[in-house]
């Protein structure tokens, strides 16, 4: 089951934040077809946050048409974001791994590291744009 994070220095809504990381799970295979989401009051205790906000990211997600849910047993998962590239994540996971352990040991904190991994993946995309 996904546990969620927040982070209130990323300036995205709270809610969001969890359509995101249902989402991620989805693309990377960790959530499939009739796995189930924490239950609304599970997460308003792991992450002391609004009912309103996990209902809301919920309904979001159904309206995407990757949950539903049943009334009395949860919200469950519909659809996948997984494709066929999955199978090619876990080279790139390691060398990501790789060049992880290599930062630190460069020195770079996780706010710094996140700065070079957002610019250079902006810049790689602008340049094949």
């Amino acid at each position: 089951m996904i546990e969620f994070l927040l982070d209130a220095r990323s300036g995205v809504s709270p809610y969001l934040q969890v359509v995101q990381q249902v989402r991620r799970a989805l693309r990377l295979g960790l959530l499939v077809e009739g796995d189930q989401l924490p239950t609304v009051k599970d997460v308003v205790a792991s992450l002391a946050i609004n009912p309103n906000t996990v209902l809301k990211a919920y309904r979001e997600l159904e309206r995407e048409g990757l949950v539903a849910a049943r009334q009395g047993v949860g919200t469950f998962v519909t659809r996948t974001l997984a494709d066929s590239s999955l199978a090619a994540h876990e080279p790139l996971r390691r060398e990501l791994g790789r060049w992880l352990v290599q930062a630190r040991a460069a020195g770079l904190d996780d706010e710094s590291i996140e700065a070079l991994f957002l610019s250079t993946f902006r810049a790689v995309n602008e340049e094949s744009a």
